[in-house]
This record gives C-alpha cells, structure tokens and sequence, in this order.
C-alpha cells in the first residue's frame, strides 16, 4: 500500500464501497428487504467520522478511554490487534499436536512434565507454572527409571496406570522457585540481557488439572494468563515471534510462520530427548473474522475503552430491552456482557476513521490532546485537514498532515502529531445511533425521536457484534439502552454444515430460486423456518 500510495488507495476504497450498491438495491427489491435505500448512513461521510469524533472524546473526558499494553489477540497477516467481540466471530475447530515437554531439572537426574498446546511459544520459555493448592509426586519410571515432577491426579493419564512409583508428594507451594535447564537457549541472551532471573517454577491458581500436566509452560509475550505470571514473578520477557507472526533470527526457524513452525518445534525437541509426547487433540482456535488466519496472542500498544467500568450498568440497562427469542437477554446476550472486556478500538491500517488523538513526539514533554470536532481541530491547528484540492478531508494521508508545537514544551522543539492508528469498524457500527443524524452538530431533536430505536433486527452472533456494540456506546454516552426491541434471527447452514458466507462462497446463487420459484416462495420458506426463532 505504501508503495502504491496512500491517497489513491483511499480513492480506490471510497470507489469500493459503492461497487455493489445497483445489485444490493435489485435484490433488496426483489425480496421486499424494507430499508431506507435513498438516505444511507455512509461511515466514511466526514459528518458521520465527526460524530464518532464526539463519542470519542465524550468517552475521554468520562475516563472511559486508555492507552494500554496488553497480551491481545492479533491477526499477522493484517497486522493489527482484534477486540472480543472481533475474536468471537472466527472460531474454528481444529485438531493439532500438542507437546507435553521434559525440562532437565537443575541440580538432579529428573524432569519437569509441562503441556502446552502452542509449542511454537516454546523457544520463548522463561518459566513453568503449578497450581499452589494442588499436589504434585516426584514418580519414578519401573520401565527405565526416568524420574518426572507433575500433578498427581494426572498422573495414570500421562503416564499410565501402574507404570511408576511415588517417590515424593508435594504441594504445588512447595515446588516454587525450583530451577530447570530450558529447552533451548535461544532466549537466556535476551533474559541476560534484561538482568532477570528465568527458569524456575512459579505459582498461580489459574493452573488447572482438567488436562495436560497440572504444569503450564509460561512465556509471558504470548498469553494474558503468562503475562500476568510474568509481572507477578518480573520475569523476563521474551518474545521470539515478530509481527508478522513468523520466527525470529534467534532460532533455526527464522521467517517461518509461527503456527507452521509447530512441527518443527517437536522434531527438535524428539531429537534431544525432551519431547515425552506429542498428543493430538482438537479445540476451538480462534481466526481472523476478516482472512481465516489463525490468530496468535502478543503484547500490542492499544487504546482501549474501558468496558468494564460500566459492566454494571450494561447488565442493567439489558434488562429495559425486549429479546426476541426472550431468554437472548440472560442466555447469550447477558453472559456476554457478564464477561465483557475491554475493548481495544485502535487499528493498524490505512482506510478507516482516524482516532483523533495527538500525542507529543518527546517523552520529557508528554501530552495527549483528543479532538471531538473539526472547530476543535481549527482553533489549535489553524485550518481544517484538506485535501490537495483543498477541501475538507478527514481522512489518511490528509489527518495526518495536521502537526503543531507542543504547548507544554518549554524550549519550543517537540511536536504533537496525530498517532496513525484508525478506528476499528465495529465502533463505527456502534455509532450508528448518533452518527447517522451528525448528532450533536446538528438533527439533535430528529436523534432524540429516533433514540432508542424502537427495532432492530439482525441474526444471533450480532449479540457479541452489533448489538454489543450499540448497548456500549449507548450506555456509555447516554446511560440508556440504544434499542427497545430486538429480534434475534437464526443462520441459513450452507451444505457443508457452516454459515452461508459471502468469503466462503458456500451457496448457490439466489437469484437462480428466484427465477425458478420467485420471492414469495422464497420469504415464506424462510419465515415457516426456525431461523425466526434464532434456530439454524
């Protein structure tokens, strides 16, 4: 993109969003879909970019918005980090081996039996974690008298029954602090070089004994529940995976996806002895939504919107609103927001709506200013962002060209300049209920009669997209629901058993049972079917 060139690549993005607006008219049309065809909303429009603008810096001056480094979920081939709710959309089952490693431990004639189902994050060890309540043995082999640390009602899984002999019992406690020799050393120069202790056990309830090992392998770059290990015990941090999501020049596995470099993770460690067994096992590993790449999880600078602040108040305002079927409001939307995370908004990409935050370029002068309209933009830069024609353009490359000194710098030298992150789309979705009006700049008593809306509808995965998103922008800005009624539909299954899609192309033309059977009979299948009661 950088070198086609940002601007015509904003141009041809413009032009894209238009490319099937003829055919989606006809088959709305055709199908009776009843909609407002002549007034759309359209994101890009600098009025609506103007209102997400004033949400922002609302949700700013309430303390509802931070930036942050946290362990998230992160697609490498688009590079950027993606939200819970992105990340819930592109779950996968997929079956993959595992590893249940042997790390030498210090000082005896023994190993530590840790499991992880990512064993490309091996390289990047730096710790083993137990659980503290639980016991562990120290068992010794009858076949060849390996000795192996693990838990002890794991134990015949692992190892199978009758296989061994109990030569100690511990609680996880008192293993903590005991050193092991890593498995590779490809990240003791980076622990060296971060003067931090590495290679010893550490403890946390987080550890579970449903599978594995009852020992996690930690390397906290690579997980929420590492990274907070990490902090706990200021371990080094290591990280051997780059954003691209390829292995790094540190191991033999240089520029290798990370995901592909699994296999060669297990070959390495079969060759020296300290692979105890390489078990296949299937789960749910989340995808891009977007490109169906797996997804890793790595420390990322986001800015986040503070979810959870008001997860007291989403729940409660939930309550206000008329679920369709009924128990989506406690089932599958209130779990939702009973979990509800923070929610990382900022996006590595070129096309999108720019985060109107500017930030100083020197650390001993640091400030952070957030614009929530372009007058606001003009009374501290002069001018509005303009385009090379000279008109107003909120857009990349254009946003970005707004620079000015920075007023808390005494000698004058440091700037401030716009970070170069976009919005992420779903808080353009969530801005619909405002942003369409060009509220509050203008058509403020067409919003206040339009809000909440008395209906919506969209199918059930919407209750971790849409439907989220327009509760938390509501309750955040307004302390009130953004809809009174919402009816939940079900998915139409391609014959492979998954959602009809537009990127899988999994489904036969519809405009072909159209022409053979017409609309009406089309509608009337539908609606006599149980997707309009959230079924498939």
């Amino acid at each position: 993109i950088e070198e086609y060139g940002m601007e015509p690549f904003i141009n041809q993005c413009k032009e894209s969003v238009w490319k099937y607006k003829g055919m989606w008219e006809d088959f709305s049309d055709t199908v009776g879909f009843w909609a407002d065809m002549d007034d759309p909303y359209v994101t890009y429009d600098d009025n609506y970019i103007e209102s997400e603008w004033w949400a922002l810096k609302e949700i700013w001056n309430k303390g509802l918005l931070y930036k942050g480094f946290k362990i998230v979920p992160y697609c490498p081939r688009c590079g950027t980090p993606l939200s819970s709710h992105e990340v819930a959309q592109g779950y996968k089952d997929v079956k993959e081996r595992s590893a249940i490693a042997k790390f030498p431990v210090k000082g005896e004639d023994a190993y530590i039996l840790a499991w992880t189902t990512t064993p490309w994050t091996l390289p990047s060890n730096v710790a083993l974690c137990v659980n503290p309540d639980e016991t562990y043995v120290k068992v010794k082999m009858k076949e060849d008298g390996t000795v192996y640390y693990m838990a002890q009602a794991l134990c015949d899984t692992v190892l199978g029954e009758g296989t061994y002999d109990v030569l100690e019992t511990f609680v996880g406690k008192d293993l903590e602090y005991k050193e092991y020799e890593p498995l590779f050393d490809y990240a003791v120069a980076t622990c060296e070089k971060q003067h931090k202790k590495a290679f010893y056990i550490v403890c946390d309830n987080y550890v579970t004994l449903t599978d594995g090992t009852g020992v996690v392998h930690i390397a906290p770059a690579f997980g929420e529940d590492d990274s907070k290990v990490g902090r706990k015990y200021d371990l080094p941090f290591v990280q051997l995976v780059d954003g691209k999501g390829e292995m790094t020049k540190e191991t033999p596995w240089a520029g290798m996806f990370c995901k592909k470099a699994d296999p060669e993770v297990l070959k390495a460690l079969r060759e020296s002895g300290l692979l105890f067994s390489a078990p296949v096992f299937e789960h749910s590993y989340p995808h891009c939504w977007r490109c169906a790449t797996p997804l890793i999880y790595k420390p990322v600078s986001s800015w986040f919107v503070s979810v959870t602040k008001i997860k007291p108040r989403l729940l409660e305002l939930n309550q206000q609103i008329n679920w369709i079927p009924g128990n989506v409001k406690d089932g599958q939307f209130g779990k939702w927001l009973a979990n509800a995370r923070d929610w990382s908004i900022s996006r590595n990409r070129f096309w999108g709506s720019p985060i109107p935050v500017w930030v100083s370029d020197d650390p001993k002068y640091p400030r952070v200013d957030v614009y929530g309209s372009l007058e606001e933009l003009k009374a501290d830069f002069g001018d509005y962002p303009r385009d090379k024609d000279g008109n107003i353009n909120m857009h990349r490359p254009w946003i970005d060209n707004l620079v000015r000194v920075n007023p808390d710098d005494p000698t004058g030298k440091s700037h401030m300049h716009r970070i170069s992150d976009v919005l992420d789309c779903w808080f353009e979705s969530g801005s619909m209920s405002f942003a369409q009006f060009h509220y509050p700049f203008e058509n403020k008593e067409k919003f206040e009669q339009h809000f909440p809306a008395d209906y919506i509808v969209e199918y059930i995965g919407q209750t971790r997209g849409w439907f989220y998103l327009l509760h938390v922008m509501a309750t955040a800005l307004f302390d009130r629901p953004a809809f009174k009624n919402v009816i939940c539909h079900g998915i139409v299954l391609g014959s492979d058993g998954q959602k009809m899609s537009k990127h899988l192309r999994n489904y036969p033309d519809v405009n072909g049972v159209f022409d053979k059977y017409g609309s009406d009979a089309m509608r009337w299948f539908l609606m006599s079917s149980p997707i309009l009661r959230g079924g498939n």
